[in-house]
């Protein structure tokens, strides 16, 4: 089919993009959340953003899986919180422990509950239709990865606040939603306000200069 959108001004392009960079300039990720509700079509419309990114043979590997039940929170919280505990206690190993210091992270998720809603982004691992059939699925980590940065993207763009939380192991998740045997968690995504008294980590990104290569 043909594809021709219009094309933009380049004074256009230029202004669009110097606000981007600087509204993405002001994310942070946030621990600390405020128990207000928050729209629910706008977490929906930013999973719908998430959704059009690009993934291997157009295979669209994930599922999204919005909980706003407290109960399930909950279980979602003791569960982690369990797994944390061991990670903490060693399975992290001494580097990654200190690599996480300056963040101020311990066990003790409290986000899980406070944030009104969680996205927990699943993998297709592989396709798995009605009667068993399977279809093996391609470049699902790059694709998955892809789409939860455009999801973090959107719900910034969108005011609300959001972080990537990836407690290890995360088969727990798969039992609590009741997922099928073809998905495996890929991460937890608490969105919601900043609370009132939130605080971030003094952090510095690195310049454009540090990242960028020109050739």
């Amino acid at each position: 089919m043909p594809y021709r959108p219009e094309r933009m001004p380049a004074e256009e392009s230029l202004a669009r993009a110097a606000e981007l960079r600087e509204r993405m300039g002001r994310r942070r990720t946030v621990r600390q959340f405020s128990p207000d509700p928050v729209p629910e079509q706008v977490v929906k419309d930013a999973i719908a953003c998430a959704a059009t990114a690009p993934s291997g043979a157009h295979q669209q590997p994930w599922t999204f899986v919005l909980v706003k039940d407290p109960q399930i929170r909950r279980r979602i919280r003791l569960a982690a919180e369990e797994e944390e505990h061991v990670s903490y206690e060693g399975r992290l190993g001494e580097e990654w422990l200190a690599a996480l210091r300056p963040l101020g992270t311990d066990e003790v998720k409290p986000h899980l509950t406070d944030a009104p809603a969680l996205v927990v982004v699943f993998q297709q691992r592989y396709w798995l239709g009605e009667d068993g059939d399977k279809r093996k699925h391609y470049y699902v980590d790059e694709s998955v990865g892809i789409a939860v940065g455009m999801l973090l993207t959107a719900l910034h763009l969108s005011g609300l606040a959001a972080l990537v939380h990836t407690p290890s192991p995360m088969r727990f998740l798969s039992e609590v939603l009741g997922r099928p045997v073809n998905e495996k968690a890929f991460a937890v995504i608490p969105v919601g306000y900043p609370a009132a008294d939130c605080q971030v980590p003094d952090l510095v990104r690195k310049s454009l200069d540090q990242v960028l290569v020109e050739i």
